[in-house]
């Protein structure tokens, strides 16, 4: 062979194998609790001694492709854990599986230990806040740990009183948070008039809430999505827990699935309040208090390895609240309501740089209200059933671009009757259709910064009765169109400035009852009834103050428009047409937010301020005409909270709020309507000058709690003292009126006093 050919031939080859030893490799696998095999979300990943690194996703996956081939050391690292450090070889081109298992950081001894530096989060997006379950279950709190009570703590959401679990965030109303169950929307998640949400902090995983300006991957709602997640269980041994408390007792069961390579997760909850009630009713003379009461929450859920790269999991939940309520001697409430929900989940890793999930769900909400009056008896039961499908994809094929499509589709069946002294004013039945697909990808164009930008689109579509039976039923279909766009820039490794826009919405609306959530009616655009609609913009700083310390803060403004609810000027109903059944309104919120965060020593703690406003005006009605801001609107909302080591198995805890009094209508007169069927047939109603033109006082408060964790000789356990309101503030709720004095006497209803709580809990 001529010289020349065989060098060109050399030359040849040098080149191939120098573009393969260049070909990127891939790493990839799941990120898990080394104790009990439970995968870590948003736990981090990262090449040491580069940039390289990514976040797991909600099943704990993470992708780390475009990597340099050759020996690279992996780091994993997620809050409360220790860091795990595995050095690898990938060969050039080629797919590495690696999972990693962190082990829990514990106390051996009477020391403090310290958790390493916390990093800027570049997946962590502007209105995006991880909720500790920690925390939440060693905050003070009334009779029970409250998840939805620890979320109303954070800066941006506000609680309208201590009766209420209900979120309200960033000017939104409750209906206009998405809450999800393992990927299942939860229509109504409140117990005891709305006291306590429906999550048993036992059964939870993993919570994460996204405040405004969420991402693509989530729509139908205006404002805000709550991501909960329940524990998949322990894949390595069988443990119990078991809960005595004040208002309810809890017990859990979880281990591995015999047989296969799986986990399953078992708990169960129940109200233990009947003695407390009974002692109340024998010893108060009171109106008002439950004559029987009992609630349940049953979490459940399973899942199985059916090989490397798929598993199948299925979970569900169950809860129901049952109240009678008596109210003198002629009048009683009888409250049924509840949630039922089921989500079938099949994951699997399409490649190196490729993750799917298919899951299909199902969701109930019930409400059959009864009350009485004078021998006179009203209903509103109404029923919401939700059926979809849902496909996720996500592609990370390096470290510069990613993407995320899916589709989901589903049925929705809306079901809500009136009934007043057994004549029935509306019998509406709606099913409806509902689609929606999105696509969304990240770019990572170097120097820092990260553009995130997506495109949802989303289809319903229903068949409204007209409430006169008067015409057929008349189609009404809606189709809207959804973009998002984030932008972030680092700077160094302390702070990230981002900017985030889009616009959301909403096909639903709750119509919302503040004394009794089992009053609570759901409602869907219909014919006339176009579907709620938003735009919100945020700006926020992120930034690392030294190792202990982490600033946060975020600038919003929001626009609403659309907003539908039940007229109030409609005294009767009968022969309305279902767009006649509803007032449109306008709107806006604005505000800043402060979140200031300790994370290491004996001392850790966060201090969350917001300062903000909410405005609602319904133009085409005369008394609602101007704009006025609602009763959860607050300029200042403050909080605290503190933790504390003491030692030797023992932990303080603090939190103090203080908030603006919630606006109110102050009355200037009353008049008298004649022939109305109840009482002494003369309904008596006010005038008012302007819509919440008042305040009530400021609301503050302080609670302080104490917990003991140590080991007895057959169990770990967890004592806990608590202190509800230590100065007795007895903050004011609202005004009742007595229209049976002359002059109009006021009575001011209080919210609660000084409260202790005790609870012991067991694992074994």
């Amino acid at each position: 062979m001529p010289l020349p050919t065989l060098s060109r031939l050399l030359l040849l080859a040098l080149a191939l194998a120098a573009g393969a030893s260049a070909q990127p490799a891939t790493l990839n696998g799941y990120v898990r609790d080394a104790a009990s095999g439970e995968t870590l979300i948003q736990a981090t990943v990262r090449v040491d001694g580069t940039t390289r690194g990514a976040a797991t996703n909600v099943q704990g996956f993470y992708t780390l492709g475009g990597l340099d081939a050759g020996e690279v050391t992996v780091v994993a690292s997620y809050v409360g854990y220790e860091t795990a450090r595995q050095t690898v070889t990938l060969a050039p081109g080629a797919t590495r599986r690696l999972d990693l298992d962190l082990p829990p950081e514990g106390l051996t001894s009477d020391e403090v230990v310290v958790e390493a530096e916390e990093p800027i989060e570049e997946e962590r997006a502007p209105g995006t806040q991880n909720v500790s379950i920690d925390l939440v279950e060693a905050l003070p709190t009334v009779f029970e740990a409250d998840l939805f009570r620890s979320i109303q703590l954070l800066p941006g959401v506000k609680a309208s009183s201590d009766f209420s679990s209900a979120l309200y965030i960033r000017g939104g109303s409750p209906d206009q948070t998405l809450i999800l169950l393992d990927g299942t929307t939860v229509y109504n998640p409140t117990h005891f008039f709305g006291f306590f949400s429906t999550f048993n902090t036992e059964a939870i995983k993993d919570v994460r809430l996204y405040k405004g300006a969420y991402p693509s991957t989530y729509g139908g709602r205006l404002g805000s999505v709550v991501d909960i997640y329940n524990r998949d269980g322990n894949r390595n041994e069988t443990h119990g827990s078991l809960t005595a408390g004040l208002l309810a007792s809890r017990v859990g069961i979880e281990g591995p699935l015999p047989g296969v390579n799986g986990s399953y997760s078992l708990n169960a909850r129940r109200s233990t309040l009947e003695p407390l009630l009974a002692v109340l009713r024998e010893n108060l003379d009171q109106d008002g208090i439950p004559e029987s009461f009992y609630f349940y929450d049953l979490n459940g859920k399973v899942g199985v390895d059916l090989g490397p790269n798929d598993r199948i999991s299925l979970a569900a939940y169950a809860g129901r609240d049952q109240v009678v309520v008596p109210f003198g001697d002629d009048a009683r409430f009888d409250l049924d309501y509840g949630n039922r929900t089921a989500s079938l989940a099949y994951n699997r890793v399409l490649s190196g740089t490729a993750f799917a999930q298919a899951r299909l769900t199902a969701s109930r909400y019930f409400s059959y209200p009864v009350g009485s009056f004078a021998e006179t008896e009203f209903e509103r039961p109404n029923t919401l059933t939700d059926y979809s499908g849902r496909l996720d994809v996500e592609w990370l094929p390096n470290q510069t671009f990613e993407a995320r499509t899916g589709v989901w589709g589903g049925v929705l069946n809306l079901g809500l009757q009136s009934s007043f002294n057994e004549s029935v004013q509306t019998d509406y039945s709606n099913p409806s259709r509902y689609a929606s697909g999105y696509v969304q990808g990240k770019l990572r164009p170097g120097s820092g910064w990260i553009v995130t930008g997506g495109l949802r689109a989303e289809y319903f579509r229903s068949v409204t009765d007209d409430l006169t039976d008067a015409v057929d039923p008349e189609p009404s279909a809606y189709l809207r169109v959804s973009p998002q766009l984030q932008v972030e820039r680092t700077f160094g490794e302390n702070v990230v400035v981002q900017a985030a826009a889009g616009r959301y919405h909403q096909f639903l609306s709750l119509i919302s009852n503040e004394s009794f959530s089992g009053f609570d009616t759901w409602v869907t655009t219909g014919v006339g009834v176009p579907p709620q609609a938003s735009e919100q913009v945020v700006l926020g700083v992120k930034t690392n103050l030294g190792e202990a310390y982490r600033l946060d803060v975020e600038v919003y403004g929001r626009t609403l428009r659309d907003l539908f609810d039940i007229d109030p000027n409609n005294q009767d109903v009968a022969g309305l047409s279902y767009r006649e059944l509803f007032r449109f309104g306008e709107g806006y919120a604005y505000g800043a937010e402060f979140l200031l965060e300790k994370g290491l020593g004996r001392l850790t703690g966060l201090t969350s301020y917001t300062i903000g406003a909410t405005r609602r005006r319904y133009p085409d009605l005369q008394q609602f005409r101007e704009t006025f801001p609602p009763k959860y609107d607050r300029l200042h909302d403050l909080t605290v909270v503190l933790q504390y080591d003491l030692g030797r198995g023992w932990e303080a805890t603090a939190a103090g709020s203080y908030a603006t009094g919630q606006a109110y209508t102050v009355p200037s007169g009353r008049y008298e309507i004649p022939g109305f069927p109840f009482g002494d047939g003369t309904l008596n109603g006010l005038f008012v000058n302007g819509l919440n033109t008042s305040r009530l006082p400021p609301y503050h408060r302080v609670d302080i709690g104490a917990t003991k964790r140590g080991r007895w000789s057959f169990a770990d356990y967890e004592l806990q003292l608590q202190l509800v309101n230590v100065y007795n503030r007895r903050n004011l709720w609202f005004f009742v009126y007595d229209f049976d004095e002359n002059p109009v006497e006021v009575t001011e209803v209080r919210q609660l006093p000084v409260l202790p709580n005790v609870s012991l809990s067991l694992a074994f």
